[in-house]
């Protein structure tokens, strides 16, 4: 079975085939990404309207790019798979409406798939795929949760943020220090210059035993820092504050995360969304699991972005493992606010219904 999988959620356009033969896991034949930053770079952050724009341009060359790669001709796809959410609301319509266009031509079915579980089953992309069950890390822009993954559709919610996510962290912090867009990447390239116990910020909810987050005062403190520091602060001192950002953000998420792995009786993590290609949060997670003789999977730098690889490899899962039903009518909606406790709760929450 032939899958072509398109991601549209927000500021990437991607487009991925992949092929499924079951029991073996599904193989990546042909991805093509398409990344907006240097359009929204100009407006400190994402803009809805140009986003959706620019996935109408992108998305039917970036269909050909990726069958090229993968040797196959458009008739060959058996199913079209897209992100039906969550996401904003005229990119996710773009590709979804691109993906029923396609199947319909083809008289083929379609799979909405959610965008969380497109990061969740990412690391199954990777040179060493992970196997169930484990506790997954998501961490993303938008998100940040952590599950127990005892298969695919069978999913339970550990704890999630009560406000700002890791990854806003990162993006507004860089912001109030002037950084370029993204901020998390520019953020983490700064810290690098800088004492991460320079400034000593607070780590929201770290001794609490729960497994939820919260980062929206550490924000604040950084901005509150910052304000400290006068109109001009030097750039060692943006460093360190940058540095010392990152440290909070960083033990908060690291000790959530085996928190999480030792109460559920696991010796497995999977870290998966954007924040988990941050360097010093690889570090420092492989170094815990190296003490207690773990294994942490996470998908290859060039996965951890939106893509659509992910969401051509989630559609193919629940496909084999057989927890959703592909539609044919070629009707379509899609979800920008999809909670994540609903994929939880139904475990077939990616179809249409």
């Amino acid at each position: 079975m032939i899958v072509l999988g398109i991601e549209s959620s927000c500021d990437e356009t991607g487009v991925a085939v992949v092929a499924c033969q079951a029991p073996a896991l599904p193989r990546l034949l042909g991805d093509a990404l398409y990344s907006q930053v240097k359009m929204h770079e100009a407006y400190g952050g994402v803009v809805p309207e140009l986003a959706s724009r620019d996935h109408i341009r992108r998305v039917i060359p970036l269909a050909r790019e990726a069958l090229h790669q993968a040797g196959l001709e458009l008739s060959a796809v058996d199913v079209v798979a897209f992100t039906r959410g969550p996401g904003l609301a005229g990119a996710l319509l773009v590709g979804a409406g691109a993906a029923c266009a396609l199947a319909a031509a083809l008289g083929k079915p379609t799979l909405g798939v959610h965008h969380l579980e497109g990061h969740l089953l990412s690391p199954f992309l990777s040179n060493d795929p992970p196997s169930f069950p484990f506790v997954a890390l998501l961490v993303s822009g938008g998100h940040t949760q952590l599950m127990q993954v005892d298969g695919v559709g069978r999913y339970t919610l550990l704890g999630e943020t009560i406000d700002d996510a890791a990854g806003e962290a990162f993006d507004k912090s860089a912001k109030l220090l002037g950084l370029g867009y993204p901020g998390g990447p520019a953020l983490a390239r700064l810290a690098t210059q800088g004492h991460p116990q320079a400034f000593a910020l607070p780590r929201p909810l770290l001794h609490q035993r729960h497994s939820d987050f919260s980062f929206a005062g550490l924000k604040t403190a950084v901005m509150t820092t910052l304000r400290s520091l006068g109109d001009v602060p030097t750039e060692q001192q943006r460093a360190d504050l940058a540095a010392s950002t990152q440290a909070a953000i960083v033990e908060v998420l690291v000790t959530k995360a085996v928190r999480a792995v030792k109460a559920a009786g696991l010796s497995r993590l999977v870290v998966a969304g954007g924040v988990g290609a941050n360097a010093e949060l690889r570090r420092q997670l492989d170094a815990a699991a190296l003490k207690r003789g773990w294994r942490v999977h996470y998908p290859e730098l060039a996965l951890c972005t939106d893509n659509g690889a992910m969401i051509a490899m989630a559609a193919a899962m629940r496909l084999d493992a057989g927890v959703s039903t592909p539609r044919s009518d070629y009707s379509f909606d899609v979800k920008p606010r999809w909670p994540v406790h609903e994929l939880v709760a139904v475990g077939a929450g990616c179809t249409l219904a």
